[in-house]
Formats: structure tokens, sequence, C-alpha cells
């Protein structure tokens, strides 16, 4: 077989095999997985009955506690940190009593917040009612930004204040500019601009954080399976993309400030059949990327080498 050694150097990432300890306590379909790399935690979201909904590990892989009050069908999952407090954020897609709701808790589970009105899916009308919230991501000033939904009625990028008052709100249902398809996936990078795996539509969506602006869209790289999920690498040089239906790993090329232009990938990192990467988050101090897949019922970390 031919070996370049171009690829060859672009390796970037290597699996640690002996993270978690204790795979054995993946005991559900895990869809979500956030980092608090300032505490060097791992939350892990999963699914299923009778199963804990979120564990704990450190980043070594050591298994710490696990809790269940509250989340239903936990999709995505962040941790905020400030200098005094950290708190763990969940969007909950159940239908149930606790479902359409994005919910912060504090690192041991305690419930302290709850966005949307539990148990009702909400209509594109009323920001703050949502259905089927996809994925939460909060930055240190504590400004939300919200891609809602994982397939219902509301297909939209929601910017909340700190006291969580609607600062703007963009997009409906549709494949033209500034449009949604199923938003799976939202993150910002180091120079005010919002990322959205627009996972319908196959492509990512650029906004402004200030003023929720379109700004760009890339959609080369995403022929053969849409985006799932956004993380920048710690550096901000490059986006992870993790697409589902093709157990892979796109790295890309970050722009820097200016023109979005089209998607570079760099490198790819090429999963196990079957495995299924639904979202993925970064350890923004040592780099590591963490892989939750739902096909293989597990979580990964990815080092970079």
């Amino acid at each position: 077989e031919y070996f370049s050694p171009w690829r060859g150097e672009q390796q970037m990432y290597k699996l640690d095999i002996g993270w978690p300890k204790t795979p054995e306590l993946f005991s559900g379909q895990t869809f979500c997985v956030a980092v608090d790399s300032l505490h060097g935690l791992v939350y892990v979201g999963q699914r299923g009955d009778n199963v804990p909904k979120v564990l704990v590990f450190s980043e070594e892989g050591y298994f710490l506690h696990s809790w269940n009050d509250t989340v239903e069908m936990p999709h995505g999952i962040f941790v905020w940190n400030t200098a005094t407090e950290s708190s763990v954020w969940i969007t909950d897609v159940g239908t149930g009593k606790y479902g359409h709701t994005v919910k912060q808790y504090s690192p041991l589970g305690k419930l302290m917040q709850v966005l949307g009105t539990p148990g009702n899916a909400g209509s594109s009308l009323i920001p703050l009612q949502f259905d089927q919230p996809a994925e939460i991501f909060v930055e240190e000033t504590g400004e939300v930004y919200v891609v809602d939904g994982d397939g219902g009625m509301n297909n939209r990028l929601l910017k909340l204040s700190d006291d969580y008052k609607e600062i703007w709100l963009t997009g409906t249902n549709g494949s033209g500019i500034g449009q949604f398809q199923i938003p799976h996936s939202v993150t910002v990078d180091a120079f005010g601009r919002v990322w959205v795996a627009d996972r319908g539509n196959k492509r990512i969506q650029v906004f402004d954080k200030v003023t929720g602006e379109w700004l760009g869209s890339w959609s080369g790289c995403f022929s053969e399976d849409g985006p799932y999920s956004v993380r920048f690498s710690a550096d901000y040089k490059y986006l992870i993309v993790a697409q589902l239906n093709i157990n892979r790993l796109a790295i890309l090329a970050a722009p820097p400030v200016g023109s979005i232009g089209d998607c570079v990938m760099v490198h790819s990192v090429q999963l196990a059949d079957e495995t299924k990467p639904h979202l993925v988050d970064v350890d923004m101090r040592s780099g590591a990327v963490y892989v939750a897949e739902i096909g293989a019922q597990q979580v990964q970390k990815y080092i970079p080498i």
C-alpha cells in the first residue's frame, strides 16, 4: 500500500486507550461530553432507563460520582467556569415532565436554573420556549448561546444575556442564508464569531456574536455527511467536527479574522465502524478531545501528538 509521508506527518491525535479506567460504567447511550478544564473534570450525559444520566470522571479517567435527578434525555452538555464558580448546563430534549428545557446544575447535580417550560414544546414565536434544544455554549461573561432544535419545530440560534433575556435571535426552518435544518451544535471562537453545525443542511454557518449578523458558511467539507458537533482546538487554530454517519472527526483549518471563505480539511480521525460520534468537547488546557459515541456507547479521549 502506498504510504504518503505527508499523511504521516499530519497525524495530530492518538487514542488514549486507558481512558476511562472503568468503561463498563457507560451503561446507556452516551450522547454528550463536557470538559471542565479548570478543575480537571469530564462530564458525560447518557440516556436510557434506570441509568445515571450524568457521570463525572477525572481527566485521568477515574470515576468520581454520578447524578440523575431532573434530567430526562440529555442532548448537549457544557461546563461554565468563572473565577469564583462553576456550573454544568444541559439541554434536555425529553418529551416528559422535564423536557424541552435548558438547565443549569451545580457540579454535584443540584438544579439551579431552568430555561424553557418543562414538558412543553415551544414555538418559534416565544424566545424562551424551546423545542428539543440541541446544545448550549456559555461565555465567561455569562452570555448564553442556544441552538434550538434537534428536530422540533424551532430551527434557530438564540443569544441571551447573563440574566437570560433575549439579546438576539436568528434563524427559521429552511436552507437559505441564516436558516437552519437541525442546528445541532454551537461554539464561539476567540474573535467574536459564533459557529453553528447546521446538520440537516450539511454546512457550518458563522455569525457575529454581538449583532447576530450572518458572516458566512462552509459546506465544501460536508458532502458525505453533515456536521454534528463544532469545537475549537485549544489554540483556536482548528475546528474539530464530528460526522456521525461516516464515523469521522474532521479537523478543519480555522480562518483568522476576516473572510470565512470555505473549509479546508487539514486532517481527519477515522473512528471504528458504527461508533457514531455525536458531540465532542475539548480540554482547553491540555488540548485533549473527548468524543461521545452513541453507537459504541462510550466516550473516547484523543490526545494531541
